[in-house]
């Protein structure tokens, strides 16, 4: 048991490594990087491609990239809104990690992209262990989830920078109690704030987009009371890292669980991958790249 904590610290702790080279390389190129995770169905990939549109109308340069354990369905999704879009399938891994993201946007990234929208796979577990480099982490949940969605999932909400409630136009027919969903978040993540949408109505659209461009101009970025205390895991940002950012400010992300595997993105698999591939899609800004299965896999 020892030695299998020793590998997911030494995991976890390559992986800090690589999303804070991650973060400092994308920054230097001016782009933010904001990280959404929720679980299925949260109404996360309907929000995005909203934000999308909303930016391309506001002339902001953005891309998306959004990882699903299998189908394109989303990518294409976000494709509509006519931004630069890439689709990751894990086939069967359940998060993304610092290093596979870097591998994705190394060729792929368009020169100018101020904001790059990362939509991980729908799970709130695994992923939220996994700092990917990004500014801003935002985690959303959708009324019909329940009020006390995160007091089930403290971690992932503990970390968050940004909750986003989705769906609130179903709120009043699923019986959703507001104030008893705030007072949990509140519980694992005091200060945090928290944001309405509905995106089919267009109520809260353009928001995360507007907090995205703010972090990346240097605004204060929450920083969760659970970050602070697990100092060994949090990540500075400093002049050097930020150009636009004035002095520092720091956030960071508990690792909690035993996973005992990797995958080769990060060394520590002993079960390789095969080398990815890519296809476009004519007329649309769609790239898709398929990580194969390997034997074994975490599974959300």
């Amino acid at each position: 048991m020892c030695r299998e904590v020793d590998l997911q610290q030494a995991v976890l702790a390559k992986n800090d490594a690589t999303a804070h080279s991650l973060r400092a390389g994308l920054t230097a190129r001016g782009t933010t990087v904001v990280n959404l995770l929720s679980s299925p169905g949260s109404g996360k990939t309907e929000l995005l491609e909203r934000e999308l549109g909303r930016a391309r109308e506001r002339g902001v340069p953005v891309a998306a990239l959004t990882a699903d354990l299998a189908t394109e369905n989303d990518a294409v999704r976000l494709a509509r809104s006519g931004a630069p879009v890439k689709q990751v399938l894990t086939d069967g891994l359940c998060h993304l990690e610092a290093g596979m993201l870097g591998r994705h946007i190394d060729d792929w990234l368009p020169d100018g992209t101020r904001i790059l929208f990362v939509e991980n796979v729908g799970n709130l577990v695994c992923p939220a262990s996994y700092d990917l480099g990004e500014t801003l982490r935002v985690v959303l949940a959708s009324v019909t989830e329940g009020e006390d969605k995160p007091l089930k999932y403290p971690t992932a909400f503990g970390l968050a920078q940004l909750v986003v409630v989705t769906k609130t136009d179903l709120a009043q027919a699923v019986g959703f109690d507001e104030a008893a969903f705030r007072a949990h978040v509140q519980q694992v993540n005091p200060g945090v704030d928290v944001v309405l949408t509905a995106a089919r109505r267009g109520e809260g659209v353009g928001t995360l987009l507007d907090r995205a461009l703010a972090a990346g101009e240097g605004a204060p970025v929450h920083t969760p009371v659970m970050a602070r205390q697990h100092p060994s895991h949090q990540h500075t940002h400093t002049d050097q890292d930020h150009r636009t950012h004035g002095g520092q400010h720091t956030h960071s992300h508990t690792h909690t669980g035993v996973h005992t595997h990797t995958h080769p993105d990060v060394g520590t698999h002993d079960h390789p991958h095969t080398g990815p591939h890519a296809h476009a899609h004519p007329d649309e800004p769609l790239v898709v790249t398929t990580a194969p299965a390997s034997a074994a896999q975490h599974r959300p």
